[in-house]
């Protein structure tokens, strides 16, 4: 399999938030983004809020109590609209702040924590949407460069060793406990990374969906900063 950096074919760029939201994902489009260059100091908004615990919801309240530079509220603006319009969309989008995730070390083996590679599941339709205005950006893994956990059969003996139940029970296992959600890279994988300030719309694992998931991790914050991040 030869993959070249331009080979972004399950990628739709586009150009507004209502092509965003109205285009069907369809062949292997599983992520869509509408890419943009936003003016304003993203950075002055992170400096200035404050962080209860490792991540915290940041409100409109938050962020309209805070006094800003111009080119600090430039930023605020894209940010207060972006919640405008995901809402008014009908999705419920929450801005955070965060300094890193919680870690699963439960198992050495498989790790079930949003920084392994993952699909979002949802029973009813929906999409995931997330723009990093701040800090490290996430990344997706094409799908045909992503293996399913659960396949694997290191792990999937593992795994069993674990579920230590009767086989017809297996399955329901692995859903309970999101093992099947989780995917590793294939060796010279080449992860895609969202970058700073587009806002993406993401596959997600739901009964009517045509198209596969798209697997996406968190990234390993960069020392000593936060991120700022929408998501839905």
């Amino acid at each position: 399999m030869n993959h070249t950096s331009s080979d972004h074919h399950q990628i739709k760029v586009v150009s507004s938030f209502s092509e965003l939201v109205n285009t069907p994902f369809q062949g292997n489009v599983n992520a869509m983004c509408w890419k943009r260059n936003p003016a304003g100091d993203f950075k002055e908004i992170v400096s200035k809020l404050q962080l209860q615990e490792n991540i915290t919801e940041v409100s409109v309240e938050d962020l309209l109590s805070i006094s800003l530079s111009e080119k600090g509220d430039l930023a605020r603006q894209t940010i207060l609209n972006d919640l405008r319009l995901l809402t008014g969309f009908g999705a419920q989008p929450s801005l955070n702040l965060l300094k890193n995730y919680e870690r699963d070390d439960e198992f050495d083996f498989i790790s079930t924590d949003v920084y392994s590679y993952h699909v979002d599941r949802s029973p009813i339709g929906t999409d995931t949407f997330l723009c990093t205005y701040h800090g490290a950006a996430s990344d997706i893994l094409p799908n045909d460069q992503a293996v399913q956990k659960i396949t694997v059969p290191e792990i999937r003996k593992k795994l069993k060793a674990l579920h230590n139940g009767p086989e017809e029970d297996f399955k329901a296992f692995l859903k309970e406990n999101y093992f099947d959600l989780h995917y590793q890279s294939i060796p010279n994988a080449q992860p895609i990374n969202l970058g700073l300030n587009h806002l993406w719309r993401l596959a997600v694992d739901h009964p009517e969906q045509a198209v596969l998931p798209c697997v996406h991790r968190a990234p390993v914050e960069n020392d000593g900063e936060y991120r700022l991040l929408l998501i839905s």
